[in-house]
């Protein structure tokens, strides 16, 4: 299969190497100065670019992967900053040259108009917003997003005498002893506010550079020109914010009865943080798997129950070891899929400890890389670059069309049902933390000068809007006096990576959670349809606009009011069937 995936060079010799600019210079500058004389050339050119950039893209790719899977390692940050600080910013240039060749050429008007539409709209936004003096503010924010991973990877506790990280210490807020959920939960959070005013700084820093790079483009703030650059061209800011008081409106009171029947079911006078994960009727939690071998393996037999082909993809991975599951101290936190555009095959990194939440991660990066390998064989490679408003579809609608073979994980009947309704009501909770998370960063950057103080105060603000009511964050005593200052709900959006690697990549997770529960209603419908649809949208790439890829999955691209009260309700009537049978 790797040598299906992978497309032979016709531009580059097999012997390029990229450990300098000057290595790949020569083919930046060829293309750079080539003369087109048909359209014949300038497809040739273009198919010439996205081999060069594929080719450079995987290269960073691994410098990445590398650095994540070992936070620690000096020298794997040093090679990837010296590329995001040496090499990108001379690639830069050349690409906005080539995007101005393109846009330029003559003979564009006889590029078929549906096979490059898209193409050449992001091709036209990313000319107006390059600007030279952004490029070494944009190697910049680079390094500093790093740090984030360099911070948090070296968080971790001491739980009788053992040095567990952090994603091991979540493991026991499923664990039915209320204490020794309470002493984990206290112990997490005063690991991270060690470091709250170092995260303080880095954010300010990020903010403060952002703000200068809109500026210089022209825009009066960073998320206007977000906005853009991520080529939102398919909703508004308008549409956003009708989402944001949908969400708040239909979704949160929902999560709120869930919440008042978690303590109800617990039999607590009130309800806690650390109460929310532990099985509400007193079970121990399921252990799906014991080892990331383990997982692994018992992803390639759901995916197979499935489409037997989405099976065969991870058996690839897995067998060249393009997984690397397991959580240990050094590796950075979270989890990804990260494509690689020259070999054609995916890289899943993330962070196992042998929870069923391990189980979703490792289904919703399986989901980015069945995306990938689907549309590995798009000949350009600004086909296969998709955007998170469809990547995220094909994730979050594999974690709900596995539900529905989650036995092969779990085989209690009674862990099934809980597990069922946990994950049903997750996936309505989480539209409730991505509004969170995306609404506070449209005030963030929309008052780039803002301090500490209001920063804080907007968090809390924007944080009641739409979670839940039914949890108390009062400070509970025994614990420090700095943790008696800040509560974990004060500090609780810097645990949330995108806000500091990726930033206004979020509310994209709540428009594909939309589109996911409507991929699960089609697949309860009809199974066999909706697989063939969901291939046949992710095997479009980049190709066609937002909403005529969701089209072809068979569903819309909607967040309207109306959308989320019928899913939403749809979601809910659900529940009460499992909870009934």
């Amino acid at each position: 299969m790797t040598t299906q995936l992978s497309i032979p060079r016709a531009y580059l010799p097999q012997t390029v190497n990229c450990s300098s600019f000057n290595d790949i210079k020569p083919f930046y500058d060829e293309l750079q100065n080539r003369t087109l004389t048909s359209v014949a050339d300038l497809q040739k050119w273009m198919a010439d670019r996205s081999e060069l950039e594929c080719f450079v893209q995987e290269h960073t790719g691994w410098l990445y992967i590398r650095m994540t899977c070992d936070a620690t390692n000096e020298a794997l940050s040093e090679a990837f900053n010296y590329f995001v600080n040496e090499i990108d910013p001379l690639i830069a240039p050349y690409n906005n040259s080539f995007n101005i060749k393109l846009t330029q050429s003559p003979f564009l008007t006889e590029l078929l108009p549906e096979k490059y539409a898209i193409l050449l709209r992001s091709t036209a936004m990313a000319i107006q917003l390059f600007r030279e003096e952004n490029i070494p503010l944009h190697a910049q924010i680079q390094t500093l997003q790093n740090n984030y991973g360099n911070i948090t990877s070296q968080m971790s506790i001491e739980h009788e005498g053992k040095e567990i990280t952090l994603q091991q210490a979540a493991t026991y807020f499923k664990n039915t002893s209320r204490s020794l959920r309470e002493t984990i939960y206290n112990a997490v959070n005063i690991r991270r506010l060690q470091d709250k005013a170092t995260l303080d700084e880095l954010y300010t820093k990020l903010i403060s550079l952002r703000h200068n790079v809109a500026q210089n483009a022209g825009y009066a703030n960073y998320r206007d020109y977000k906005f853009d650059e991520l080529n939102r061209f398919d909703y508004n800011l308008k549409d956003v914010e009708e989402m944001h008081a949908s969400v708040a409106k239909y979704i949160k009171p929902l999560v709120e009865q869930f919440d008042l029947e978690r303590k109800a079911e617990l039999g607590y006078t009130s309800l806690q943080p650390w109460d929310m994960d532990v099985d509400a009727q007193g079970a121990n939690p399921p252990k799906p798997f014991i080892t990331g071998e383990d997982l692994v393996n018992k992803t390639i037999d759901c995916f197979n129950k499935i489409d037997p082909q989405f099976a065969e993809f991870i058996t690839m991975m897995r067998d060249l070891k393009y997984l690397d599951v397991e959580s240990r101290k050094g590796k950075a936190p979270g989890g990804y899929n990260y494509p690689l555009y020259e070999s054609n095959i995916p890289f899943i990194f993330m962070n196992a400890v042998g929870t069923m939440r391990d189980v979703e991660t490792m289904v919703h990066e399986g989901g980015h890389a069945i995306h990938s390998i689907l549309s590995a064989k798009l000949e350009l490679v600004d086909f296969k670059n998709i955007p998170s408003e469809v990547a995220e579809l094909a994730s979050m609608s594999m974690e709900l069309i596995a539900m529905e073979h989650i036995e092969t994980f779990v085989a209690d009947k009674n862990q099934l049902k809980r597990l069922k309704i946990e994950q049903l009501q997750s996936c309505l909770q989480t539209l409730t933390w991505v509004c969170t998370i995306d609404k506070f960063q449209h005030w963030v950057y929309t008052h780039p000068k803002h301090t500490l103080t209001e920063r804080t105060n907007q968090w809390i603000q924007v944080f009641e809007e739409f979670n839940t009511s039914k949890i108390e964050y009062a400070v509970q005593e025994g614990i420090t006096t700095v943790a008696q200052k800040l509560s974990y709900k004060q500090n609780a959006w810097q645990k949330q990576l995108h806000l500091y690697e990726v930033p206004f990549y979020y509310i994209e997770y709540g428009m594909a959670q939309l589109g996911a529960i409507a991929m699960w209603r089609q697949y309860k419908q009809n199974p066999a349809q909706c697989i063939a649809n969901y291939k046949a949208a992710l095997a479009l790439g980049y190709t066609k606009s937002i909403p005529e890829i969701y089209a072809t999955a068979g569903i819309e691209f909607n967040f309207s009011s109306a959308w989320i009260n019928e899913l939403s309700g749809f979601v809910n009537d659900e529940l009460a069937k499992i909870k009934a049978s």
